[in-house]
């Protein structure tokens, strides 16, 4: 079977996920002993406190869909290195679930719909326990993985029995993260999708954008094209429909600043926005004038990030080390405004200074795929996190390799606390030319984001969007972007 949400969506293949398994069965075919068998816990779904109600649609686990596929909550699945017999354990449903929540199919069902051996129904607390034996299996590798960006950690699953066998913790993580890393083909495909999906809302909200509305009219657009054209019931992260000084604050959108100001003639835009489709993620990031318009300070701004994007583009070639990318990318950004009058002097000097991190705080880029901050970015060759402002912020440090998926998404800021410090800092206050920076504070800033595939015959960019001054004054006056329209770009790239 495939994964698909409707006719007029992409298809999934399952044999995506089933070569998955043999390339992590093949990774770690020389690290482990004989009778060795890998155990993966999904997702459980969760609901809001003291109701019976969930929050949002559940979400499979990126690890365990990566290998399995499964999109129902409350899996284990289980393979043997050697072979690659695969058994899926799958929760044994209440026979009231038939009247509140519909069909519950059998192991038949299950066998087919996820290309797998054998299908087991949990029935007691020992199911895991015996169905390992069942494959004979001596040591077990179960998943413990910790995110390098915020520390928290995947916990591996305990069940009944698990002292009747080897267990480790320990070999499985690098191994499967660096499958992750490294996209198939099959991986790839689904990616354009959701980019493209991504892209046509951008699109979407860029022909709605007028003075007048609310930022959080335009998410829910983006939000509504993304599902609506595409099938993407989730999105990969919380909106940031940015719009004047509120693109200075980088991950705006959260709760407390929940995309809800006044959108204001003048106002330059920031929508970092991506909708995923079968769990994989998309990442892009428009800026544009809310009025159809760039006023001459804004084309300084964004020229300079646009510049620094395509130089990366051009340049982030395989065996090039990221860190690498992100001080060429603060070099770019610097030298355009040392042409406007902002910044004086050596610009090797001032990236020394770490005057780029003033001016673009975040990292230049990550890892994009089951998680939009995807997974392995401090492994393999990765050097360690840096202290320094701006660099510290990388969410990878590692040389590129083909087929590779990051993000591009060089951005340049007036913030406040980032200005005030460094004029007062003797070093970077050199650079800096007060009164010029003046002119720019509480316009917000501008960031342009892109999905890329790494390959050594040229770059891949997923994007699909209007991204000089001239496309994006004359696509935002171009008339209505109706459904017809967003269906006819859609279908047309399905065929």
């Amino acid at each position: 079977m495939t994964f698909q949400l409707s006719e007029k969506t992409f298809k999934v293949p399952v044999s995506l996920f089933t070569d998955n398994r043999q390339r992590l069965a093949e990774s770690l075919k020389s690290n482990v002993p004989a009778n060795s068998v890998v155990l993966l816990q999904g997702g459980n779904e969760t609901n809001r406190y003291n109701t019976d109600a969930a929050d949002l649609p559940f979400r499979q686990e990126s690890y365990f869909y990566w290998t399995f596929g499964v999109t129902e909550n409350a899996f284990f699945g289980m393979f043997d290195v050697a072979t690659g017999k695969t058994t899926l354990l799958a929760p044994r449903l209440d026979p009231s679930y038939a009247i509140w929540d519909g069909k519950i199919n059998d192991e038949k069902y299950f066998k087919e719909k996820y290309a797998v051996d054998d299908v087991v129904f949990i029935d007691s607390e020992r199911t895991i326990t015996e169905q390992l034996h069942k494959l004979g299996a001596k040591q077990v590798y179960l998943l413990r993985a910790q995110n390098t960006d915020s520390g928290d950690v995947l916990a591996e699953p305990k069940f009944v029995g698990s002292t009747e066998f080897k267990i480790d913790t320990d070999v499985l993580y690098p191994i499967i993260a660096e499958c992750r890393v490294i996209k198939t083909e099959k991986e790839i495909d689904v990616m354009r999708y959701a980019s493209k999906i991504a892209s046509e809302a951008h699109r979407a909200a860029m022909k709605h954008m007028k003075p007048g509305l609310y930022e959080y009219q335009l998410e829910s657009l983006f939000r509504h094209t993304s599902y609506y054209h595409g099938g993407c019931r989730h999105l990969a992260y919380t909106c940031i429909a940015a719009s004047g000084c509120n693109g200075s604050i980088l991950h705006y959108g959260h709760v407390n600043a929940p995309n809800d100001k006044f959108i204001k003639d003048g106002d330059m835009c920031l929508f970092d926005m991506g909708p995923e489709y079968s769990c994989y993620a998309s990442d892009i990031t428009t800026s544009f004038p809310a009025n159809g318009k760039f006023t001459e300070k804004q084309k300084v701004i964004y020229n300079a990030v646009l510049d620094a994007n395509l130089t990366v583009l051009r340049e982030a070639k395989i065996g090039v080390r990221w860190t690498d990318m992100h001080i060429l990318s603060e070099k770019v950004i610097l030298e355009h405004l040392k042409k406007a009058g902002l910044v004086v002097g050596d610009i090797d000097k001032a990236v020394e200074a770490r005057l780029g991190a003033v001016f673009m705080p975040h990292g230049l880029g990550h890892f994009i795929g089951l998680d939009v901050h995807d997974c392995g970015g401090y492994l393999a060759d990765a050097t360690p996190r840096s202290t320094l402002p701006g660099l510290k912020s990388l969410r990878t440090t590692r040389t590129l390799q083909e087929r590779m998926a990051i993000t591009i998404e060089p951005g340049c800021y007036f913030i406040d606390s980032l200005l005030d410090e460094a004029l007062a800092d003797p070093v970077k206050s050199a650079f800096l030319v007060k009164d010029e920076i003046a002119k720019y504070r509480g316009s917000g800033g501008v960031r342009i984001e892109d999905d890329v595939i790494i390959r050594s015959s040229g770059n891949e960019n997923l994007s699909d969007l209007p991204r000089t001054v001239e496309e994006i004054e004359n696509f935002m006056a171009s008339g209505e972007w109706t459904d017809k329209e967003i269906e006819s770009r859609v279908q047309k790239f399905l065929n």
